[in-house]
């Protein structure tokens, strides 16, 4: 899979450059998602590597769960219940259409 940072729109305007933000899509609840706990030591990276075999894809468990995990950290408080979504292609899909 290609970095989500290809998707970054890069523009022009008198002479400096400047990027556009990455839109990501909904995540509609699914009765295949995972929910887990976590642990002492338990960051985004490593749960997206354990889980969703990619440690690029940790956006997916932080779109997932908007009011539990902040997006500026990579560390996890322990003992915070959080949604793993299952359908990941679908997911990447949905991301790519909408920065196209």
């Amino acid at each position: 899979m290609p970095s989500r940072l290809n998707y970054i729109s890069r523009k022009r305007s008198n002479n400096k450059k400047y990027y556009l933000n990455l839109k990501y899509p909904e995540i509609p609840l699914s009765i295949d998602d995972l929910y887990i706990t976590t642990t002492v030591g338990d960051r985004l990276d490593t749960l997206s590597n354990e889980f969703l075999g990619d440690v690029d894809l940790w956006w997916i468990i932080t779109t997932a769960n908007p009011d539990i995990i902040r997006r500026d950290s990579f560390n996890l408080k322990p003992g915070i219940e959080i949604r793993i979504p299952n359908n990941i292609q679908g997911i990447l899909e949905a991301f790519e259409a909408l920065n196209k």
